[in-house]
Protein backbone atom coordinates (compact mmCIF):
# COMPACT_ATOMS: atom_id res chain seq x y z
CA UNK A 1 0.00 0.00 0.00
CA UNK A 2 1.08 3.59 -0.62
CA UNK A 3 -0.03 6.96 0.71
CA UNK A 4 -0.62 7.84 -2.94
CA UNK A 5 -3.55 5.40 -3.20
CA UNK A 6 -5.94 7.88 -1.59
CA UNK A 7 -4.74 10.72 -3.84
CA UNK A 8 -5.26 8.61 -6.95
CA UNK A 9 -8.77 7.63 -5.85
CA UNK A 10 -9.73 11.24 -5.08
CA UNK A 11 -8.44 12.46 -8.45
CA UNK A 12 -10.29 9.73 -10.36
CA UNK A 13 -13.54 10.33 -8.49
CA UNK A 14 -13.31 14.08 -9.11
CA UNK A 15 -12.63 13.54 -12.83
CA UNK A 16 -15.68 11.31 -13.06
CA UNK A 17 -17.81 13.78 -11.12
CA UNK A 18 -16.87 16.68 -13.38
CA UNK A 19 -17.20 14.65 -16.58
CA UNK A 20 -13.54 15.00 -17.56
CA UNK A 21 -13.18 11.21 -17.41
CA UNK A 22 -15.66 8.94 -19.10
CA UNK A 23 -16.30 5.25 -18.32
CA UNK A 24 -13.73 3.12 -20.12
CA UNK A 25 -11.45 6.11 -20.68
CA UNK A 26 -7.73 6.48 -20.18
CA UNK A 27 -5.95 7.87 -17.12
CA UNK A 28 -2.70 9.73 -17.77
CA UNK A 29 -0.18 10.81 -15.14
CA UNK A 30 3.40 12.02 -14.77
CA UNK A 31 4.90 10.13 -11.85
CA UNK A 32 8.08 8.96 -10.19
CA UNK A 33 6.18 5.70 -10.05
CA UNK A 34 4.25 5.75 -6.79
CA UNK A 35 1.17 7.74 -7.86
CA UNK A 36 1.41 5.98 -11.20
CA UNK A 37 1.18 2.61 -9.47
CA UNK A 38 -1.87 3.71 -7.51
CA UNK A 39 -3.55 4.96 -10.68
CA UNK A 40 -2.66 1.78 -12.57
CA UNK A 41 -4.12 -0.43 -9.82
CA UNK A 42 -7.32 1.58 -9.60
CA UNK A 43 -7.61 1.81 -13.38
CA UNK A 44 -7.59 -1.96 -13.65
CA UNK A 45 -10.21 -2.27 -10.90
CA UNK A 46 -12.47 0.44 -12.33
CA UNK A 47 -12.29 -0.44 -16.02
CA UNK A 48 -9.92 2.27 -17.27
CA UNK A 49 -6.62 2.08 -19.09
CA UNK A 50 -3.55 3.91 -17.78
CA UNK A 51 -0.59 5.58 -19.46
CA UNK A 52 2.12 6.69 -17.04
CA UNK A 53 4.96 9.04 -17.96
CA UNK A 54 8.02 8.26 -15.85
CA UNK A 55 11.50 9.75 -15.74
CA UNK A 56 14.66 7.79 -16.44
CA UNK A 57 15.48 7.34 -12.73
CA UNK A 58 12.30 5.34 -11.96
CA UNK A 59 13.32 2.08 -10.27
CA UNK A 60 13.07 -1.21 -12.14
CA UNK A 61 10.77 -2.58 -9.42
CA UNK A 62 8.25 0.19 -10.02
CA UNK A 63 8.47 -0.21 -13.79
CA UNK A 64 7.76 -3.92 -13.48
CA UNK A 65 4.84 -3.31 -11.13
CA UNK A 66 3.35 -0.69 -13.46
CA UNK A 67 3.49 -3.14 -16.35
CA UNK A 68 2.01 -5.88 -14.16
CA UNK A 69 -1.04 -3.71 -13.53
CA UNK A 70 -1.42 -3.11 -17.25
CA UNK A 71 -0.12 0.44 -17.53
CA UNK A 72 1.61 1.67 -20.65
CA UNK A 73 4.93 3.36 -19.77
CA UNK A 74 6.49 6.33 -21.51
CA UNK A 75 10.03 7.17 -20.34
CA UNK A 76 11.06 10.84 -20.41
CA UNK A 77 14.47 12.45 -19.78
CA UNK A 78 13.38 14.33 -16.63
CA UNK A 79 10.53 15.56 -14.43
CA UNK A 80 11.47 19.25 -14.50
CA UNK A 81 7.94 20.57 -14.80
CA UNK A 82 5.63 21.97 -17.47
CA UNK A 83 8.15 24.56 -18.68
CA UNK A 84 10.49 21.82 -19.96
CA UNK A 85 9.13 20.20 -23.15
CA UNK A 86 11.08 16.99 -22.41
CA UNK A 87 9.66 16.56 -18.91
CA UNK A 88 7.16 13.93 -17.82
CA UNK A 89 4.66 16.67 -17.00
CA UNK A 90 4.87 18.30 -20.44
CA UNK A 91 4.76 14.99 -22.30
CA UNK A 92 1.77 13.76 -20.30
CA UNK A 93 -0.14 17.01 -20.90
CA UNK A 94 0.54 16.89 -24.66
CA UNK A 95 -0.48 13.26 -24.88
CA UNK A 96 -3.75 13.86 -23.04
CA UNK A 97 -4.55 16.88 -25.21
CA UNK A 98 -4.05 14.79 -28.36
CA UNK A 99 -6.20 11.85 -27.20
CA UNK A 100 -9.83 12.69 -26.54
CA UNK A 101 -10.45 9.61 -24.38
CA UNK A 102 -7.52 10.49 -22.10
CA UNK A 103 -7.67 12.45 -18.84
CA UNK A 104 -4.50 13.91 -17.30
CA UNK A 105 -4.92 13.68 -13.51
CA UNK A 106 -2.01 16.15 -13.14
CA UNK A 107 -1.07 15.45 -9.53
CA UNK A 108 1.42 18.34 -9.37
CA UNK A 109 -1.26 20.95 -10.03
CA UNK A 110 -4.44 19.18 -8.94
CA UNK A 111 -5.96 20.72 -5.76
CA UNK A 112 -7.60 17.37 -4.99
CA UNK A 113 -4.08 16.13 -4.16
CA UNK A 114 -4.23 18.40 -1.10
CA UNK A 115 -7.89 17.65 -0.36
CA UNK A 116 -7.26 13.90 -0.17
CA UNK A 117 -4.76 14.32 2.65
CA UNK A 118 -6.76 17.06 4.38
CA UNK A 119 -9.79 14.76 4.57
CA UNK A 120 -8.01 11.46 5.31
CA UNK A 121 -4.36 11.48 6.39
CA UNK A 122 -4.55 14.59 8.58
CA UNK A 123 -7.58 13.42 10.60
CA UNK A 124 -6.07 9.94 10.95
CA UNK A 125 -2.85 11.35 12.42
CA UNK A 126 -4.78 13.68 14.74
CA UNK A 127 -7.00 10.87 15.95
CA UNK A 128 -4.27 8.28 16.35
CA UNK A 129 -2.22 10.67 18.50
CA UNK A 130 -5.31 11.77 20.47
CA UNK A 131 -4.53 15.31 19.36
CA UNK A 132 -1.14 15.16 21.04
CA UNK A 133 1.06 15.52 17.95
CA UNK A 134 3.58 18.36 18.19
CA UNK A 135 5.66 17.83 15.03
CA UNK A 136 4.92 16.38 11.59
CA UNK A 137 7.67 15.58 9.07
CA UNK A 138 7.35 14.30 5.51
CA UNK A 139 9.14 14.40 2.17
CA UNK A 140 8.05 17.01 -0.39
CA UNK A 141 7.47 15.93 -3.98
CA UNK A 142 4.21 17.24 -5.42
CA UNK A 143 3.57 19.03 -2.11
CA UNK A 144 0.15 17.46 -1.70
CA UNK A 145 0.88 15.34 1.36
CA UNK A 146 2.60 17.97 3.48
CA UNK A 147 0.09 20.65 2.40
CA UNK A 148 -3.04 18.61 3.09
CA UNK A 149 -1.82 17.16 6.37
CA UNK A 150 -0.33 20.50 7.40
CA UNK A 151 -3.57 22.39 6.73
CA UNK A 152 -5.58 19.94 8.77
CA UNK A 153 -3.19 19.73 11.73
CA UNK A 154 -2.78 23.51 11.95
CA UNK A 155 -6.56 23.92 11.77
CA UNK A 156 -6.69 21.87 14.97
CA UNK A 157 -3.60 23.29 16.65
CA UNK A 158 -1.62 26.11 14.98
CA UNK A 159 1.36 25.40 17.24
CA UNK A 160 2.09 22.06 15.53
CA UNK A 161 5.31 22.33 13.54
CA UNK A 162 5.16 21.00 9.99
CA UNK A 163 8.55 20.08 8.55
CA UNK A 164 9.50 18.98 5.05
CA UNK A 165 12.39 17.01 3.63
CA UNK A 166 13.85 17.36 0.14
CA UNK A 167 17.09 16.47 -1.68
CA UNK A 168 20.02 18.84 -1.89
CA UNK A 169 19.53 21.50 -4.62
CA UNK A 170 15.73 21.18 -4.62
CA UNK A 171 13.72 24.42 -4.47
CA UNK A 172 11.38 24.12 -1.47
CA UNK A 173 13.73 25.22 1.33
CA UNK A 174 14.74 28.35 -0.56
CA UNK A 175 11.10 29.13 -1.35
CA UNK A 176 10.00 28.78 2.29
CA UNK A 177 12.83 31.05 3.43
CA UNK A 178 12.73 33.69 0.67
CA UNK A 179 9.45 33.35 -1.23
CA UNK A 180 11.28 32.88 -4.53
CA UNK A 181 12.85 30.03 -6.44
CA UNK A 182 16.55 29.47 -5.93
CA UNK A 183 18.87 31.73 -7.88
CA UNK A 184 21.12 28.71 -8.51
CA UNK A 185 20.55 27.77 -12.15
CA UNK A 186 21.27 24.42 -13.74
CA UNK A 187 21.66 22.48 -10.50
CA UNK A 188 19.70 19.24 -10.40
CA UNK A 189 18.36 17.94 -7.09
CA UNK A 190 20.02 14.81 -5.76
CA UNK A 191 18.23 11.81 -7.20
CA UNK A 192 15.84 10.66 -4.45
CA UNK A 193 12.78 9.17 -6.10
CA UNK A 194 9.51 10.83 -5.17
CA UNK A 195 10.79 14.07 -3.66
CA UNK A 196 12.57 17.23 -4.76
CA UNK A 197 11.70 19.61 -7.59
CA UNK A 198 13.17 22.28 -9.85
CA UNK A 199 9.75 24.00 -10.18
CA UNK A 200 7.02 25.00 -7.73
CA UNK A 201 4.04 22.62 -7.93
CA UNK A 202 0.55 24.07 -7.65
CA UNK A 203 -0.26 21.37 -5.07
CA UNK A 204 2.23 22.88 -2.60
CA UNK A 205 0.93 25.27 0.07
CA UNK A 206 3.95 27.00 1.63
CA UNK A 207 1.81 28.75 4.26
CA UNK A 208 1.51 25.56 6.34
CA UNK A 209 5.19 24.51 6.20
CA UNK A 210 7.43 25.81 8.97
CA UNK A 211 10.78 24.33 8.03
CA UNK A 212 12.45 22.33 5.25
CA UNK A 213 15.56 20.19 5.60
CA UNK A 214 17.79 19.08 2.73
CA UNK A 215 19.54 15.71 2.67
CA UNK A 216 21.81 14.03 0.15
CA UNK A 217 21.06 10.84 -1.74
CA UNK A 218 24.09 9.05 -0.19
CA UNK A 219 22.97 10.01 3.33
CA UNK A 220 19.46 8.73 2.53
CA UNK A 221 20.88 5.43 1.30
CA UNK A 222 22.93 5.14 4.48
CA UNK A 223 19.81 5.85 6.53
CA UNK A 224 17.92 3.12 4.66
CA UNK A 225 20.62 0.59 5.57
CA UNK A 226 20.69 1.78 9.17
CA UNK A 227 16.93 1.39 9.42
CA UNK A 228 17.05 -2.10 7.93
CA UNK A 229 19.90 -3.20 10.17
CA UNK A 230 18.04 -1.91 13.23
CA UNK A 231 15.35 -4.50 12.49
CA UNK A 232 12.73 -1.92 11.54
CA UNK A 233 12.20 -3.15 7.97
CA UNK A 234 12.75 -1.69 4.51
CA UNK A 235 12.13 2.02 4.00
CA UNK A 236 11.40 3.52 0.60
CA UNK A 237 13.77 6.15 -0.80
CA UNK A 238 11.82 9.22 0.32
CA UNK A 239 11.12 7.55 3.67
CA UNK A 240 14.85 7.00 4.07
CA UNK A 241 15.37 10.70 3.35
CA UNK A 242 13.06 11.51 6.27
CA UNK A 243 15.11 9.18 8.49
CA UNK A 244 18.29 10.89 7.32
CA UNK A 245 16.85 14.31 8.17
CA UNK A 246 15.83 13.16 11.65
CA UNK A 247 19.32 11.78 12.28
CA UNK A 248 21.15 14.79 10.85
CA UNK A 249 19.00 17.74 11.96
CA UNK A 250 17.44 16.52 15.21
CA UNK A 251 18.97 19.41 17.22
CA UNK A 252 17.37 21.97 14.85
CA UNK A 253 13.84 20.60 15.05
CA UNK A 254 12.89 22.11 18.39
CA UNK A 255 12.13 18.77 19.96
CA UNK A 256 11.76 18.33 23.71
CA UNK A 257 10.99 15.52 26.16
CA UNK A 258 7.24 15.99 25.65
CA UNK A 259 7.32 16.20 21.86
CA UNK A 260 5.21 13.78 19.83
CA UNK A 261 6.65 13.46 16.36
CA UNK A 262 4.89 11.80 13.42
CA UNK A 263 7.12 10.95 10.44
CA UNK A 264 5.26 9.89 7.30
CA UNK A 265 6.67 7.00 5.27
CA UNK A 266 4.67 7.01 2.02
CA UNK A 267 5.66 3.58 0.75
CA UNK A 268 7.68 0.41 1.35
CA UNK A 269 11.29 -0.29 0.48
CA UNK A 270 10.30 -3.24 -1.66
CA UNK A 271 9.92 -0.79 -4.55
CA UNK A 272 13.61 0.16 -4.27
CA UNK A 273 15.47 -3.12 -3.71
CA UNK A 274 17.84 -2.57 -6.64
CA UNK A 275 18.63 1.02 -5.61
CA UNK A 276 18.80 0.77 -1.82
CA UNK A 277 19.25 -2.85 -0.81
CA UNK A 278 20.69 -4.72 -3.79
Amino acid sequence: MSAKDRVALYMIREALRTGHLQPGGMLVEASSGNTGLSIAMLAREMGFSATIFISENCSEEKRSALRFYGAKLVVCPNSNGPADPESTQSAAARFAAENKEAHFTNQYFNPVNITAHFETTGPEIWGQTDGGITHFIAGIGTGGTISGVGRYLKSRNPAIRVMGVEPAHSIFKHYIQHGTLSAEKGLKPDSIEGIGRTFLPGAFDPSVVDQVFQVSAPDSMTAAQWYKNSGSGLAGFSSAAVIAALRQFYPEMGLGPDSRVVALFPDHGGRYISKLYG
